[in-house]
């Protein structure tokens, strides 16, 4: 398992573009295990299989965490 050799927020800004190019993905982030560990979290419309294939479960030695959202969508602005 490689260990990470930049931060989080670097690796998240650099590849969040490719992986939104991902079909299927609605959002990327950074979050925390429930051991505390760093990862990328990647949101997904669905458990697609060609989907999940192209999604890394390591970049840069950061951990990749999928979850299924849905679709996401902005919320109209409040009058």
């Amino acid at each position: 398992m490689d260990k990470p050799t930049r931060p989080i927020e670097a690796v998240l800004a650099e590849h969040a573009p490719s992986l939104m190019a991902i079909e299927g993905v609605v959002a990327v982030g950074q979050s925390v295990r429930k051991d505390g560990t760093p990862c990328i979290r990647v949101f997904v419309k669905a458990k697609d299989p060609a989907t999940m294939k192209r999604i890394p479960s390591r970049i840069e030695g950061h951990p990749v965490d999928v979850v299924v959202s849905g679709e996401i969508r902005a919320m109209p602005e409040a009058r």
